[in-house]
């Protein structure tokens, strides 16, 4: 049986993850921190309550694997936050909160999975999330840019630590995506033809256009493929087409 770790699962990239795994033959164990939303969600998944962004909570997901004999194919990290505010706004608390729920946990649940791995002597794959605007400058974004691009520094010596033992480490960098957590950006209708027009693809991504990029690095299909951030971004962070 081929598992698949989610974090952040009850997230709308993290249920589309779960969903589309599930539908590609893998078996999905979906961590959150309400078991009660989890069940909601998953009923008939494999399901764990979990705050990954602590060290007891991310010790907890493993030691719950380890009595159950599951070791995941892949560890797909989908836990984050998409936290605006400017420079002059934002308080140090408001950093750190965004290093903690981004940058933090990415670390936490990476280490336990890569020991686990290590114990096994077992290869796998670690799927991290990033943003696009820790590509691109982007303004009001000064909070979760630092998160993120901290997310994309860890992963690439990461992945240059763990190759030997075929461990990968990627990251998914997506554009502003249709999830719950963007509700408010693209309530209104001017707000969301705006923020549609900025991309050279226009529109927006859906949860699924994100889910589909992370299970390809999950799989086996993109066994050669380590220490790449790839953006699912319709262009925004490389391209700028003809105006016309």
């Amino acid at each position: 049986m081929s598992y698949l770790l989610i974090t952040g699962a009850s997230g709308g990239i993290g249920q589309a993850v779960a969903r589309l795994g599930a539908a590609r033959g893998f078996d999905p164990v979906c961590v959150g921190r309400s078991e009660e939303r989890l069940a909601d969600l998953f009923p008939g998944f494999r399901r764990l309550e979990a705050d990954v962004s602590t060290e007891e909570g991310a010790e907890a997901v493993f030691s719950a694997l380890e009595a159950a004999d599951i070791v995941p194919q892949a560890l797909v990290h989908c836990l984050g936050s998409a936290q605006a505010g400017s420079l002059e706004r934002a308080r140090l608390e408001d950093l750190a909160e965004a290093l903690r729920i981004n940058l933090h946990s990415a670390f936490l649940m990476s280490r336990q999975y890569a020991a686990l791995l290590r114990r096994r002597l077992l290869p796998g794959s670690v799927v991290l999330f990033s943003s696009v605007v820790a590509r691109i400058g982007v303004a009001q974004h000064e909070l979760i840019a630092a998160a993120k691009a901290g997310v994309e520094g860890f992963a690439l010596s990461a992945a240059a630590s763990h190759a030997e033992r075929g461990v990968r480490f990627n990251v998914v960098a997506p554009g502003l995506t249709e999830t719950p957590l963007t509700q408010k950006i693209l309530a209104g209708g001017a707000a969301r033809a705006a923020a549609e027009r900025q991309y050279p693809l226009r529109g927006v991504n859906q949860a699924d256009d994100v889910a589909e990029a992370a299970l390809w690095l999950a799989s086996p299909q993109s066994g050669r493929v380590t220490g790449q951030v790839i953006g699912v971004d319709g262009g925004f962070s490389r391209i700028r087409p003809l105006v016309r």
